[in-house]
């Protein structure tokens, strides 16, 4: 997929309850015409007010599949007994806008990214600690145990993960909302 008018489109990845929403939100809020964000599928269920085409393209897991058969889509991984992706579709829609498209994915689909001709700028937004992380996902109350375990686990494959070489053009440690705020926005409106 080649989209060299647009901006070069930006992967953002990280824990789940590492901050990635809550910086995405003020992004996307102070420059409604400079970013879109590309909206992923999901086989999982919508929880509390999430809307189909809103926050997820909410599928079925036969739909999801079939579309990773055509080869629809840029990155896509299983996490726990759902699957996740970023359709072509998705950053092309974002691209026609005049938009950078913001990409908010895990750490599988930062690796399969990599091997596309994208030409993304890469950030890793990371917790201070796996205690802080592990205290944030029971604060949000949205999660099971069993969730909880297998979040915290994917989380430390994924901050070893950022630790290679090469992989992110910038790395940020949420422990003060607003300084990693600043150096998020500060990211994001750069052109390199």
């Amino acid at each position: 997929m080649s989209i060299e008018k647009a901006n070069r489109p930006i992967v953002i990845s990280g824990p789940s309850g590492s901050g990635k929403s809550t910086h995405l939100n003020r992004l996307l809020k102070e420059y409604p015409d400079r970013f879109g964000f590309s909206i992923s599928h999901t086989t999982r269920q919508p929880r509390g007010t999430e809307q189909n085409g809103i926050e997820y393209h909410f599928v079925t897991k036969e739909d999801f599949l079939k579309l990773v058969d055509q080869g629809g889509f840029i990155e896509h991984a299983q996490f726990g007994s759902n699957y996740y992706g970023t359709s072509v579709q998705a950053v092309r829609d974002v691209a026609q806008k005049d938009r950078t498209c913001i990409l908010d994915i895990e750490m599988e689909g930062v690796k399969q990214v990599k091997k596309t001709s994208l030409n993304a700028r890469y950030l890793s937004l990371q917790p201070p600690s796996i205690e802080i992380l592990e205290a944030r996902l029971r604060g949000r109350a949205t999660d099971t145990e069993d969730a909880i375990t297998q979040r915290l686990a994917q989380a430390k494959n994924e901050l070893e993960f950022a630790k290679t070489p090469g992989v992110f053009d910038k790395v940020i440690i949420n422990d003060d909302l607003e300084k990693a705020w600043t150096e998020f926005k500060a990211f994001c409106v750069s052109e390199e």
